[in-house]
């Protein structure tokens, strides 16, 4: 349809007159038959009005193919117009008539040769369109004729066509060597050739992203930056894109790139904004934080993107979205700006509600009280939803920035003074997250907030009251007649509000239980046996029990402290935030979304990363970080963010493999450790201040729900029974599936579990099994950080809806390239898996030996050497118990699970193998395992760089023996 347009837009341009409308008003029957005999006219002007109306047929969709031969016999003209729109015709008819196409191939051909370097362009771009087998290998030889064409604009529009014909047919433009021609053409004198080179080649190198055509060298991105200053507007973007894609060897190639790209961000036109933007932000995590250019960039990055909010709605919208990431990755840029994004009367409401996010994530001590006076304002509005969302951020400002939580509560205590229903609502909703970031600091206000109790008619603000009252039920006089007020229409409230009213009354009848017993046995008995909604109904029945058998646990659980609520829930995940900064100014930008979740096939869907910071000293995930030890200790309290947050991010998993960025922190002066470590080289790592979950949720592992911390009682007691993988064929230890997972924590999904090592493959083997009422669908399973970096190397297969009752195996191929963090114990995991009912956390441990690689067999004298060299402090001595096996037995045994013998030699009766094993982060263990001949006993001493692996291992051994 593009082609179409511009055609129709160049003939109009052409000459042809302002009364076009007329071929698309006539209506007569037998048309086509007066048609055909114009087309065949002999008067050239009769032919080309014959050819009009045809087009014009053609567009407002009637079908016109009946005339295919009379239009091609056209085709034989000097006019140009008429030329043109003969080819459209074509265009649009050859794929249901393509033996009738055959015969313009002639013409194609002959037109390549033309003096006239548009009717070449012509021929060539139109021969890209015709998306016919049979023609295609007619193309050939023009369109080598024409990539080596002497005008730039012949040569332009065949790199063009090369993408085209790569399109129809792959292998015929690779055997006829193209797309070498292609790369040629980067060379190319003329910037327009180059852009469409570079534009060409990345089209085809979407749909092939393993081609590596594109390969991109210092010399050919300087060509490139040469080639930027004189193209048009597509031109530069084309080229800036495929800028974005190159890794600079080092920061100050990073910093010459910068500088040229720089001068695009004064460019009019915003496509090509916000491409240098992208560049920009992707070549600035290369850039020592303390040099002098940096601070020039963050200030040159600020007037660009503030220029864009003075364009019409849309251009604002799609900016605003922008900025939102670039925001999240670094408020520095805008650190200044907040006064732009502060909302006109006239904006549209989309405007709105994206510039007063982005108000919050700026919001920041020095410019609060600024921002507090205009969301006031902004509560005042007639807008409804934007009135909530204004509420909503006085709330969101309150938690963010704690010296204005206080005056934060003064202006929403103004709010609900107006007695508008929505806002009180809004505001009781948002009080109850402050009441959480800040225990015992604000709770005074809450008598003004039960006055307005029976205003409140949207679930959430019900179930918001219905948990202040709950959770301050003892400063609360009348607790008791208020929850037993929402009781009487229990049954007509929502799920969310039930489930608040029964874990309040609970709370209720822990702190005043002598008052309250008959109100909780009323809510117990609504819960468990007039309900039909499982969720409700095992919450109560868990309740029950717990009063009925054990008050004081009871107390522990239901009254346990809290973990205080996180600053931002919404920030995008870390993973997905560096994707969609790579994908700045494209539609992934906007719906903030990999393209991976609305691109259909393989095109457009390889995930991008940002480049490893350089000299920074901060992570992106905790900039506040310290480097010592004694910051774990004097670290804030741990949060969580809410529950739906995790689901929102669980929504919008990126799950190919992780990687880190920024630098590793320095190590603990308090520990002591050997030369090498768990990650193969230095120890500073395993430290591991950064406690967020690697690759998703924003979650401390110490905040997490007991189930995820604990380890899983059920058949756990043996679980260093696991063996270790599979490096032969045979006989090596799997272990047995044990319950990682009870249904009784996950409202009813059950998830057991072993690992394995197939082929040299990790695999985490799961039966899902759903004992649940309902059907459970879209699965997804994320890590948290650990030990080796154990990732998903791919999403969790689970293709068909779990039914109720029903059982699914799944093995889940795993990698060790995600982040890392030291665990205790070494080899433990915790897993988040997602369905569609809700997220859930477990831990679990998975046996060292999966972890031993197949190539760990050291030759002798590097043996030798190296047991000498790593110091004999690193050395430990375990029994392995109860053993029947003679050494050559526990040989095999051993290597069936890549744990090789070097070499073997018998002192007074006793068998000594000294052993090598590698893990997959390049860590060698060292073994010498003594049997004796009678002795149920073996010996075994491990000498490693890293000595805390020891322990592991010699379960996993103990493991491999016992099987």
């Amino acid at each position: 349809m593009q082609e179409w347009a511009n055609q129709l837009c160049e003939n109009r341009q052409f000459g042809s007159k302002m009364t076009d409308s007329k071929y698309f008003t006539t209506t007569k029957k037998g048309e086509i038959f007066e048609l055909k005999a114009e087309l065949n006219s002999d008067k050239k002007e009769k032919k080309k009005e014959a050819v009009k109306k045809v087009i014009a047929s053609m567009t407002v969709g009637k079908d016109v193919s009946a005339l295919f031969p009379d239009v091609v016999n056209c085709m034989q003209t000097d006019n140009l117009e008429l030329k043109k729109l003969v080819y459209l015709y074509l265009m649009n008819y050859a794929k249901s008539q393509p033996d009738m196409a055959i015969m313009a191939v002639n013409t194609f051909v002959k037109d390549c040769e033309d003096p006239n370097p548009l009717i070449r362009a012509l021929a060539v771009r139109t021969m890209g369109c015709i998306r016919v087998d049979k023609i295609t290998e007619y193309l050939c030889e023009p369109l080598r004729k024409c990539l080596k064409d002497e005008d730039p604009y012949v040569r332009k529009t065949a790199a063009v066509c090369v993408a085209k014909l790569h399109d129809i047919n792959a292998q015929l433009v690779e055997d006829q060597g193209f797309l070498d021609t292609l790369k040629d053409l980067i060379s190319d004198s003329n910037p327009m050739v180059v852009a469409n080179a570079v534009a060409a080649l990345s089209e085809i190198a979407e749909s092939h992203p393993n081609s590596n055509l594109l390969d991109l060298n210092p010399q050919t991105i300087n060509k490139l930056l040469t080639a930027l200053n004189e193209c048009t507007e597509w031109g530069q973007i084309f080229i800036l894109d495929c800028l974005a894609n190159y890794t600079p060897r080092d920061d100050r190639e990073s910093q010459s790139i910068c500088e040229r790209v720089t001068p695009r961000l004064s460019h009019a036109n915003s496509a090509v904004v916000l491409s240098a933007v992208k560049v920009l932000m992707k070549f600035m995590e290369m850039l020592p934080k303390d040099l002098d250019y940096y601070g020039t960039l963050l200030k040159k990055l600020a007037p660009p993107l503030v220029t864009l909010l003075s364009a019409e709605p849309e251009l604002q919208y799609v900016a605003l979205r922008n900025i939102n990431l670039i925001v999240q990755r670094r408020p520095e840029i805008l650190k200044h700006e907040m006064k732009v994004f502060f909302v006109k009367y006239n904006d549209p409401i989309y405007v709105k509600l994206e510039k007063l996010d982005i108000m919050i994530r700026l919001a920041s001590q020095a410019n609060i009280a600024q921002v507090l006076a205009e969301l006031k304002e902004y509560a005042t509005e007639v807008d409804v939803d934007f009135v909530r969302k204004a509420v909503r951020a006085i709330g969101r400002c309150a938690i963010k920035v704690e010296q204005s939580a206080e005056r934060c509560v003064s202006t929403l205590l103004d709010l609900i003074q107006t007695k508008v229903n929505y806002v009180v609502q809004e505001a009781i909703v948002v009080i109850k997250d402050i009441f959480r970031k800040y225990p015992n600091k604000y709770e005074s206000v809450i008598a003004t907030l039960c006055e307005n109790l029976d205003s409140l008619d949207e679930p959430e603000a019900r179930a918001a009251m219905i948990w202040i009252v709950g959770e301050y039920a003892e400063r609360i006089d009348n607790a008791d007649e208020l929850l037993e007020s929402f009781l009487e229409g229990f049954h007509d409230e929502s799920t969310q509000v039930q489930l608040q009213l029964l874990t309040a009354i609970v709370k209720l009848f822990l702190k005043k239980p002598t008052e309250t017993q008959e109100l909780v046995q009323q809510v117990l008995s609504l819960a468990t046996q007039d309900s039909d909604n499982p969720d409700l109904r095992d919450r109560g029945y868990i309740y029950w029990r717990l009063l009925s058998t054990d008050p004081v646990a009871a107390k522990e659980v239901v009254l346990a402290e809290k973990p205080l609520i996180s600053e931002e829930t919404d920030l995008i995940e870390p993973t997905l935030l560096e994707e969609l900064i790579c994908h700045i100014g494209t539609l992934a930008s906007v719906y903030h979304k990999p393209p991976s979740a609305f691109v259909e096939g393989s095109r457009g869907v390889q995930h991008k990363r940002l480049p490893g910071s350089a000299g920074s000293g901060e992570s992106v995930e905790s900039p506040d970080t310290g480097s010592t030890a004694a910051a774990v200790s004097e670290a804030p309290p741990a949060v969580i963010p809410s529950q739906g947050d995790l689901l929102g991010d669980l929504l919008n998993l990126d799950l190919t493999p992780p990687t880190t960025t920024g630098p590793i922190p320095p190590p603990s002066s308090g520990m002591q450790m050997g030369a090498m470590d768990l990650l193969g080289g230095g120890l500073d790592s395993l430290v591991g201040l950064d406690t967020t979950m690697g690759t998703g949720f924003g979650v401390p592992p110490a905040a997490m729900p007991a189930s995820f911390s604990a380890p899983v009682s059920s058949g756990l007691d043996d679980l260093f029974d696991l063996g270790g993988g599979v490096g032969m064929p045979m006989g090596a230890y799997s272990p047995p599936k044990t319950v990682w997972l009870p249904a009784m924590k996950a409202k009813g999904l059950e998830i057991s579990g072993t690992f394995a090592r197939r082929a040299g493959v990790i695999q985490m083997e799961m039966t899902l099994t759903n004992k649940a009422m309902s059907v459970m669908t879209d699965f997804a399973i994320q890590f948290n950080r650990n030990s080796f970096g154990l990732a998903p190397a791919g999403p969790l297969q689970v293709l068909t809806p779990l039914s109720p009752n029903q059982s699914i195996e799944v093995t889940l191929p795993l990698n060790t390239v995600g982040p890392v963090m030291k665990m205790e114990p070494l080899n433990n995991l915790q897993v988040a898996v997602k369905n569609n009912i809700d997220v859930f956390y477990f831990s679990c441990q998975y046996p060292i030996s999966m972890l031993f690689v197949e190539d760990g067999k050291m030759e002798r004298q590097v043996f030798l050497a190296t047991w000498k060299d790593i110091p004999n402090e690193n050395e430990s001595q375990f029994q392995i118990k109860d053993c029947h096996l003679n050494s050559d037995a526990a040989s095999n045994k051993l290597q069936g699970s890549n744990i090789f013998t070097i070499a073997k030699r018998t002192v007074e009766g006793q068998d000594m193998l000294y052993q090598s094993m590698k893990l997959t982060n390049g860590i060698w263990v060292l073994a010498e395992l003594r049997v004796q001949t009678g002795n149920p006993n073996y010996t075994v001493s491990l000498k490693c760089r890293a000595p805390e692996v020891s322990q592991c291992v010699f379960q996993g051994y103990e493991a491999v023996f016992k099987n």
